[in-house]
């Protein structure tokens, strides 16, 4: 048992790095795309608005693997190639993006109007009442529902062996066909992606326990 994880975990941690650079790229495109759909959908600029509102309601909508396939096999339908990393950063990024523009939405319509009221009596435009004002005082409203949907961003990376991408799940499996042991190299592969989440997990639920303290 022992020889055959030892055999399995240069191929696994190959793997594990490719799932966190996935990962990485991801959530910092999740974030700005779900940042944008939010400040659309709060804002007076009803094209603007619409256009987040069907955005979200689309890819929240359907599933994560129909994303996938349309950007890697529609992209080369129209003549185009994209590499398998790309891809798999434009469909994660896109799709997570839907739900994490409900958590910023969510945090910035929790902010009271007076805050708005009180930037203007100020003299500040509306741009600048929401990136010195608003989207700050969104931080701590936000990050345990964001983080926790960075979580679910980690283990969706699995979905992209579906296109075959050589991450940890993909990797997990080329191990399985060729030298079977499907339990001992899943509970690998489970172990691995736990490695990832936990840290995450423990830290939000520290800076919560934190912050009540303070409170």
């Amino acid at each position: 048992m022992s020889d055959l994880i030892l055999s399995s975990l240069p191929l696994l941690l190959k793997g594990l790095v490719v799932t966190l650079l996935l990962s990485i790229a991801s959530i910092a495109g999740s974030t700005l795309l779900g940042l944008l759909a939010a400040v659309l959908r709060t804002s007076n600029i009803p094209v603007g608005a619409q256009i987040a509102r069907v955005y979200t309601e689309l890819f929240r909508g359907t599933p994560m693997l129909i994303t996938l396939m349309f950007i890697y096999f529609g992209v080369a339908y129209f003549g185009y190639e994209i590499n398998l990393f790309a891809a798999g950063i434009l469909g994660l990024s896109i799709y997570q993006g839907a739900y994490i523009s409900e958590v910023f939405r969510a945090g910035i319509e929790a902010v009271p109007q007076g805050q708005w009221e009180v930037s203007q009596i100020l003299g500040l435009d509306k741009r600048q009442a929401f990136f010195s004002v608003i989207l700050p005082q969104t931080r701590r409203i936000v990050l345990p529902p964001l983080v926790g949907q960075y979580l679910s961003l980690i283990k969706d990376t699995s979905i992209v062996s579906m296109i075959g991408m050589s991450e940890l799940m993909h990797q997990g499996q080329a191990i399985v066909d060729r030298i079977g042991q499907p339990v001992v190299i899943y509970c690998l592969v489970a172990a691995l992606y736990f490695a990832i989440c936990y840290p995450l997990s423990r830290w939000v639920q520290h800076h919560n326990h934190t912050r009540s303290q303070l409170s």
